[in-house]
């Protein structure tokens, strides 16, 4: 799929419980999602149903329940997001962006090790 579709924040709420377990019915993820949204079912089954129109989720049919399970990955998505907000903002603000990200968020000995050698790699490519 070469253009990644535009997922909004709720949607992302959709993808993130398909990416932990599916496929899952409507039901399902109504129910899932109910205990951390105010959210009726109603808008619950129009964000899957937006979801399956942008090809980011598709089904399988099993009598009479649709199974739903997502299309992209977290990593597609991620990328896809992070490339629209880099294209939105400038490459001249990728650096205070990082900045701000890193000093903001308390990382662990690990992913400050993971970041040190996507750095490492990169510099290396140049």
């Amino acid at each position: 799929m070469a253009d990644k579709p535009k997922i909004s924040d709720a949607e992302w709420q959709v993808m993130r419980v398909l990416w932990r377990k599916s496929p899952l019915t409507v039901k399902e993820v109504i129910d899932i999602l109910a205990k951390k949204t105010p959210w009726k079912s109603e808008t619950i089954r129009t964000l899957i149903n937006r979801l399956t129109k942008k090809k980011a989720v598709d089904f399988e049919k099993k009598g009479r329940r649709h199974y739903f399970y997502p299309l992209l990955s977290q990593q597609e998505c991620i990328k896809a997001d992070a490339d629209s907000f880099l294209a939105r903002a400038g490459s001249a603000m990728l650096k205070p962006i990082l900045a701000t990200f890193i000093e903001k968020k308390k990382l662990s000995d690990k992913e400050i090790d993971e970041l040190q050698q996507i750095l490492d790699k990169k510099g290396r490519s140049r």
